[in-house]
């Protein structure tokens, strides 16, 4: 029931249902009446104030008879009762505080583990909460606090293994791993290999491992035949009339691989357009070529574009991109690098000088700012052997200078 004024016939009834029920609280009764607590409160509190002929009217003004008089709660109960609900919500405080402090912790390594040193790193909530909210025994706890020594040694011994590990992993060039580290710690006496293993996971030592071979050549078995217009003949005498392209992988932490494709005028060994993505799909290439477009002003009219067959440079997309773009197609022999030998050695000068030994970049966004900032110098400072010691941006400029003065 809402109403915003209750009639004094209401009121008397309530009242009288209070002081009838002394087995019930003012909150349940307030409830089913449909009104607040407090506002019951008040009511109950006038009515006693009129003393014995205001309980009668209370009582009567429904039935005409006296209702018996219940207890009703004292203002030092309620004080009470106050207080216990106040300290109750101190207490879901402090174990929201405790499960929000202990969230982070506990999802990385051992759970209980976790949750022991919890304990001991946040004593100040008191132990006895901490277990109950944390679902920790205290007896396994305290077992735990008392093998700390235990632990600490473990550690530090794990410590002076680690570093004697990084010194035979740094004498032998990084190739020791698993299990020749093992076998070389064995005639030291450490015959554990599971802990050899473990210590050295944890501090990130691990030997050489063959870089594994990624193919990004996938012949396309229903391609229509393109001639070689380029029969590895890599020299000429015009810019713009003949470029080549392949797709090289970059290597990523994790084992994972970003892919490469270019676009080199054969004339300056520019590189005039590339793209990379975490796939081989067709537009990667198509995109390198769009690009090249426009180094070269929008189009490439009148230019053959040489590729291997590769399943990207032998599908309908790639030829309606050189279509439009005004490029004449051309693809060497299946299987044989050679006929695409001078987009082969630019990747390979890209990442021999860029990873310069290492096995891979840490991660996607650091191997893209590298080979940016390589492909950058390449255009602009790195001498070509064949451009006269020249760049390939200079190598243009300095042939173009000498085109306009004859």
């Amino acid at each position: 029931m809402v109403m915003k004024n209750y009639p004094p016939e209401f009121k008397a009834d309530a009242v009288a249902l209070v002081l009838s029920r002394p087995d019930r609280t003012i909150t349940s009764i307030a409830r089913d009446l449909g009104v607040s607590r407090e506002t019951l409160r008040v009511w109950v509190r006038a009515a006693q104030a009129l003393g014995e002929g205001g309980q009668q009217a209370a009582g009567g003004a429904g039935t005409g008879k006296d209702t018996p008089a219940g207890p009703v709660p004292s203002d030092d109960v309620l004080e009470e009762e106050n207080k216990q609900l106040k300290a109750r919500i101190r207490e879901l405080e402090q174990e929201r505080d405790i499960l929000r402090k202990a969230a982070k912790p506990f999802r990385e390594r051992d759970k209980l583990v976790n949750r022991s040193q919890f304990v001991e790193d946040h004593k100040l909530y008191g132990v006895k909460r901490l277990c109950r909210v944390l679902q920790v025994s205290r007896s396994g706890f305290y077992r735990w606090l008392k093998g700390a020594a235990a632990r600490l040694a473990r550690r530090q011994a794990d410590e002076q293994l680690a570093e004697r590990v990084r010194r035979i992993h740094s004498e032998h060039d990084g190739t020791y791993g698993s299990p020749r580290m093992p076998a070389e710690l064995r005639a030291a006496g450490i015959v554990n290999h599971k802990r050899v293993e473990r210590v050295m996971r944890e501090h990130g030592i691990a030997g050489l491992h063959l870089r594994k071979k990624v193919r990004t050549t996938i012949p396309e078995p229903d391609a229509v035949p393109v001639p070689d217009l380029i029969q590895r003949d890599f020299t000429v005498e015009q810019p713009g009339t003949r470029y080549v392209g392949d797709i090289t992988y970059l290597p990523v932490g994790g084992g994972r691989f970003l892919y490469l494709a270019t676009v080199v005028d054969l004339w300056s060994r520019r590189l005039v357009g590339w793209s990379i993505a975490d796939h081989m799909r067709t537009e990667l290439v198509v995109d390198a070529l769009q690009a090249a477009a426009h180094t070269r002003g929008g189009r490439l009219d009148g230019a053959v574009f040489h590729s291997d067959n590769g399943a990207q440079y032998c599908s309908r997309e790639f030829a309606r991109a050189c279509r439009r773009l005004g490029v004449t197609r051309s693809r060497g022999a299946v299987g044989t690098s050679a006929d695409n030998a001078a987009a082969e050695s630019f990747n390979a000068s890209l990442k021999r000088e860029t990873l310069q030994g290492t096995q891979h970049w840490p991660d996607a966004r650091t191997a893209r700012l590298a080979v940016f900032r390589w492909i950058t110098r390449y255009n602009t400072v790195r001498r070509h052997s064949r451009l006269g010691r020249l760049s390939p941006i200079d190598y243009e400029k300095t042939t173009d200078s000498l085109k306009s003065a004859a």
